[in-house]
């Protein structure tokens, strides 16, 4: 499973001490992230999450009866200035009134707030140096835009303690310094001057899945922002964390797949500008490899809880690597038919759980297909039109994509459109032309207008079906375009019937 116990975002539990309501509701929060992520690609934050005691403690703490006012904030404060051996207990105290925003604001606008703050996570304490660490990394979770550059003085010392050896400081480290990359331009070139890429690129490298994790989700963060194209990409594409990031693109045993799906998500972001050099460093070899894994899992109904959140970026990657460099560039590392099978199969299962994410499996299924003879005939060879008709009833897009990969076979020529016939295409097509989107019905004209042109025997066998009936209840349509597709289809399939007829 993957390790959604390592971080969560801004809601938390309402009865901590139920194990599994804690669950369900990370799992929720993670559900709405990546959807965020998918549609629109949102930055967002992560709060760290503690060993199982500590949370449900400081889950008890997050209740609104804990809220602190500000008189209350300025006396903790007071305390971490003077407090002695009581130093400790204050910041643990400060560190769960940081959950509140008020709380934050109060505290950032003290004088020397942040510096008595540095002091303390650098010194050689090392319990109050965490117990620091936390309470920066609730003021970068603040919702509020003014926190995060307060925070600035502190993050030469959070990029340096990166290649510390504490796994769990390193961690907590990297989701402060994410959650602060999201706040503003002149937040991430600050960071940027103080090499905070090169730090990321040290823990990519780390042997702990966790730091990894963290990592990939800190250049996630820089990548997703505004400005990545032009300042962050280049920074990123000469630093050496690409080939970490397609190394990390497998789902550990024992870990799960938190570090392969951060990867995957930053892999993603760096293909939609479509630089070629992703290609050469193997990125379609490893993401196609691992498509084809979890979809023969799928097929034997392992079907482990989160998988589709690593599907996703996978899908995109692949198919923005095809729509930037063609299958001429990319031949070599696609030259596995099992992956058209593997596409079908993770359309098939999350046609009714993600409807979306199906359609992207026929997205990259369509770009595989498109000029290229040799994908065509894996289709057939592999018997996947069947499959792929099966799915025309469905909207949202998916029959839409369905009938372009059928229109990328169709293409290919007579001996194509035998097969396509032979395989149920005409049944489909006489279902999709009374459908009432008219895209799908555009799109079925094409296709049969190819495979009418292409055999005779398509026109036999779509008069048997009663075919010309469908295309004049079309040239009833309100669409031009439609009614004289429809027309110059059934003066042709008539016209051929006469010919037959009379000899």
């Amino acid at each position: 499973m993957w390790r959604l116990k390592a971080v969560r975002h801004k809601a938390r539990p309402q009865e901590p001490n139920d194990g599994e309501e804690l669950r369900s509701a990370r799992r929720q929060r993670e559900k709405v992230l990546r959807q965020a992520r998918r549609d629109q690609q949102l930055v967002s934050k992560r709060r760290v999450q503690e060993d199982n005691d500590e949370a449900e403690e400081e889950g008890a703490m997050d209740t609104a009866g804990h809220v602190l006012s500000k008189e209350q904030v300025v006396e903790l404060f007071q305390g971490l200035q003077h407090g002695g051996a009581r130093k400790l207990d204050y910041l643990q105290t400060l560190r769960k009134a940081l959950r509140s925003p008020e709380a934050q604001l109060v505290f950032t606008k003290l004088e020397n707030s942040i510096h008595v703050m540095v002091g303390l996570l650098s010194s050689s304490d090392a319990q109050c140096q965490m117990e620091a660490a936390h309470c920066l990394h609730e003021l970068s979770h603040s919702p509020e835009p003014t926190v995060a550059p307060v925070c600035l003085p502190a993050t030469p010392y959070l990029i340096t303690y990166l290649s510390g050896q504490s796994a769990k400081f390193t961690e907590l480290c990297l989701y402060t310094l994410g959650n602060l990359c999201a706040e503003s331009v002149a937040v991430r070139d600050k960071l940027l001057a103080q090499g905070i890429v090169p730090a990321l690129a040290i823990c990519m490298q780390r042997p702990s899945f966790a730091v990894v994790e963290a990592a990939g989700f800190t250049v996630s963060q820089l990548l997703q922002t505004k400005d990545a194209p032009d300042k962050i990409v280049p920074i990123i594409m000469a630093s050496g964390i690409i080939p970490h990031l397609v190394a990390t693109l497998q789902p550990d045993p024992q870990f799960g797949m938190g570090a392969a799906i951060e990867c995957a998500w930053c892999l993603h972001y760096l293909t939609c500008r479509g630089d070629g050099t992703l290609v050469d460093m193997g990125t379609v070899s490893k993401c196609s490899s691992l498509l084809i894994t979890l979809g023969g899992a799928v097929a034997k109904g392992n079907t482990e809880e989160g998988i589709e959140l690593l599907i996703w970026p996978l899908l995109r990657c692949v198919g923005n690597l095809l729509a930037g460099n063609g299958l001429d560039g990319l031949g070599p590392q696609l030259g596995d038919s099992r992956l058209l099978a593997a596409l079908c199969v993770l359309a098939q299962a999350f046609l009714h759980s993600h409807p979306s994410l199906a359609k992207e499996c026929l997205w990259v299924l369509n770009n595989l297909t498109a000029d290229s003879s040799v994908f065509c005939s894996a289709v057939l060879f592999l018997n996947l039109v069947p499959v792929l008709i099966q799915l025309l009833p469905f909207s949202l897009g998916i029959n839409t994509m369905v009938l372009r990969i059928l229109a990328n076979i169709a293409h290919q020529g007579t001996e194509y459109c035998s097969q396509l016939v032979h395989r149920g295409l005409l049944p489909a097509l006489c279902a999709t032309l009374k459908m009432a989107d008219p895209d799908v019905v555009t799109l079925s004209l094409e296709v049969l207008y190819i495979a009418l042109f292409s055999t005779s025997q398509a026109a036999e066998e779509f008069m048997k079906l009663r075919g010309p009936a469908v295309l004049e209840a079309i040239q009833y349509n309100s669409l031009t375009e439609m009614r004289l597709r429809a027309s110059y289809l059934l003066d042709h399939l008539l016209s051929t019937h006469v010919r037959t007829c009379i000899v």
